[in-house]
């Protein structure tokens, strides 16, 4: 399974939850690195595009583009 149309702003959920108890995580950034801010606590993750792809389970809220 690969999803590669990750936008700005989408929240995913990622295979393993966060210490705080959430599982849900907002993109903050996209390129090479992926900057993905949890929505529980704030506590923002910055990791390399692989394995962002590799830890991501679905994308639960896609963020609407403004024309």
């Amino acid at each position: 399974m690969e999803i590669k149309d990750f936008d700005l702003n989408d929240v995913v959920e990622m295979k393993k939850s966060h210490p705080c108890g959430t599982n849900r995580w907002k993109i903050i950034r996209v390129g090479m690195d992926f900057r993905i801010k949890c929505e529980g606590c704030g506590h923002s993750v910055l990791m390399p595009r692989r394995e962002f792809v590799k830890k991501v389970k679905k994308i639960l809220e896609k963020h609407e583009k403004e024309a």
